[in-house]
């Protein structure tokens, strides 16, 4: 089934009945399908909220404005640099110094598809940070980069970044379409967050692209300032 009604999306991210697609249990401890069996976004009922839970704690000790301009000092030093600096700054934020190894990661994460590249970058990360900090990771490196990368497609000249990234989010949102499966029929169903965003029925609701309902994004306060600072300098210096 595809969604493309805003609210029919609404509905469905409402009603606990759906879940995100199952991944498997069996996976060698320490490699990328294991780590998805771990952490809350691919899980469900308890398990799920008390995984959430170890992230929201997690995330309550740190400040978004205080990663702003972290964001936009790091984006300055770079030269305009700017790919890898949300994750580093996130990074930093948690107590993992070095993030190199999140890119490898998180190129499988979403997707499950496995490869030795990924593999090695969650070893390393292993070594490095717990799962709460890892997930947060990953969750937020490709997202983030995304939805910079579709705001500097958008921007015109004296465009306020709050207002950019609102509209980027809402018509250019960085992850286009999300699944989930019917637990009472076995149906896969996807939502078309462009479509229903965009949906004229929707009237002012507000835009689907970090979730809604039972499992909305943990961090959205965070990404946004993660993305304008970087916006920041490299639009306004």
């Amino acid at each position: 089934m595809l969604i493309t009604r805003h609210a029919d999306a609404e509905a469905v991210l409402s009603d606990p009945r759906y879940v995100p697609p199952p991944v498997r249990q069996d996976a060698e401890e320490g490699t990328l399908a294991w780590l998805r069996a771990q952490v809350s976004r691919f899980s469900t009922g308890e398990t799920h909220a008390g995984r959430r839970r170890l992230l929201v704690e997690r995330l309550a000790a740190l400040d978004p404005a205080e990663l702003r301009p972290a964001a936009r000092a790091m984006t300055s030093e770079r030269d305009g640099d700017w790919r890898g600096v949300p994750t580093a700054v996130l990074g930093a934020a948690l107590g993992v110094k070095d993030t190199s190894a999140v890119p490898a990661a998180a190129a499988g994460y979403l997707s499950g598809e496995e490869s030795p590249e990924a593999d090695a970058a969650v070893a390393e990360l292993l070594k490095l940070a717990g799962i709460p900090e890892i997930t947060l990771l990953l969750q937020g490196h490709a997202a983030t980069e995304a939805l910079i990368e579709n705001a500097l497609r958008h921007v015109h000249p004296g465009d306020d970044i709050e207002t950019l990234l609102n509209e980027t989010l809402k018509q250019d949102p960085p992850l286009k379409a999300t699944r989930r499966l019917d637990t009472q029929t076995g149906e896969d169903v996807t939502i078309d967050l462009v479509a229903a965003n965009r949906d004229p029925s929707g009237g002012r609701s507000p835009h689907l692209t970090f979730g809604y309902g039972v499992r909305p994004c943990p961090a959205p306060a965070h990404a946004l300032a993660l993305a304008a600072g970087v916006l920041e300098a490299l639009l306004h210096g």
